[in-house]
């Protein structure tokens, strides 16, 4: 399935979900910033409340898009200390990364929540959302996070996902939905026929409309 853009895929999610439309104690989180505009267009078909969820790729040194791990506020850093191992990677480079990646985190948050408070997760219906997953390494990141804040079920939602990830991540949470599943992955970028940089005016603004709407 190759998508228009990042709007389309959200609409299409946003039909594979229609069971959850308007339900109570039920929230979507994108991860940010690709998971936004797709988030942003299932909260407004079926009138959830939208808020992000703050997670980080802790690229390779050298290889920034293949995931050593990721980081969240609340988990701190979850890594694979197979691939980290494999690789001859140093702790303190990796410290180094993590260092670099709480700041980008503290950053995000403040610009795109201020004085608001995170979004109630705890026995609530948390659906995660993002633009697609390769490696999953970031999404794990942030289930685990999510489980740590008591959610009472997690779910995924993407429109596109590798066959590996899938794998991994299907034992962590109570459901993963997904559009496209292809055979040969090569990236998310792939599998949209724009897949331009989500930029933070872009995050900010929809979750503004999200709020104003809500």
């Amino acid at each position: 399935m190759l998508f228009k853009d990042r709007k389309q895929a959200g609409q299409l999610l946003a039909e594979a979900l229609a069971g959850f439309q308007q339900k109570p104690n039920v929230i979507l989180l994108a991860l940010p910033r690709g998971g936004v505009p797709v988030a942003y267009e299932i909260a407004k078909q079926l009138n959830l409340p939208l808020d992000v969820f703050l997670v980080r790729k802790i690229g390779m040194p050298g290889h920034k898009e293949y995931a050593i791990g990721a980081y969240t506020l609340e988990t701190g850093a979850v890594l694979d200390e197979n691939v980290i191992k494999a690789y001859g990677i140093s702790l303190k480079k990796v410290d180094s990364i993590v260092k670099q990646e709480h700041q980008e985190l503290l950053r995000r948050q403040k610009i795109y929540r201020g004085l608001r408070k995170p979004p109630q997760i705890a026995e609530q219906t948390v659906i995660l959302v993002d633009d697609g997953i390769a490696t999953g390494a970031t999404m794990f990141a942030a289930v685990k996070a999510i489980k740590q804040l008591k959610a009472a079920k997690i779910l995924i939602a993407v429109p596109v996902t590798s066959i590996e990830a899938r794998n991994m991540l299907q034992a962590h949470v109570d459901e993963l939905i997904w559009l496209g599943l292809p055979e040969r992955f090569y990236g998310v970028g792939r599998w949209y026929q724009n897949f331009n940089q989500v930029d933070d005016s872009e995050v900010i603004q929809l979750l503004n409309k999200a709020r104003l709407k809500g």
